[in-house]
């Protein structure tokens, strides 16, 4: 199956929405060709629940953000992130994908 795919890292960040402007800056400052950013979403961890949709103020809110790189760029892009994860809460995950047009993300 994945001998037409190329071998990728898919990276996930959830953080508030403060904090998702930092997220995708670093994610651009190592040279990843995009992202995907999933505004409002709902869960539940080491701080509470927080719920999906705020009325008022979207800085509140949780977003997630999802990019795919190739494999010289994730050192420099878990670094990054591991630096404003300190500072801030928010979830990190990074998982092994398959991609099928892998110019994409050169």
């Amino acid at each position: 199956m994945t001998t037409t795919l190329a071998r990728m890292t898919k990276i996930e960040v959830v953080v508030s929405g403060q904090d998702a402007a930092a997220v995708r800056d670093v994610i651009t400052g190592v040279g990843a060709t995009g992202f995907t950013s999933v505004s409002g979403v709902s869960g539940l961890g080491h701080h509470g629940y927080h719920q999906g949709r705020l009325l008022f103020n979207q800085q509140a809110a949780l977003e997630l953000i999802i990019t795919v790189v190739p494999d010289d760029k994730v050192e420099a892009l878990l670094a990054g992130l591991r630096r404003l994860l300190d500072a801030s809460p928010g979830v990190l995950f990074v998982t092994e994908t398959f991609v099928s047009r892998p110019e994409y993300f050169s």
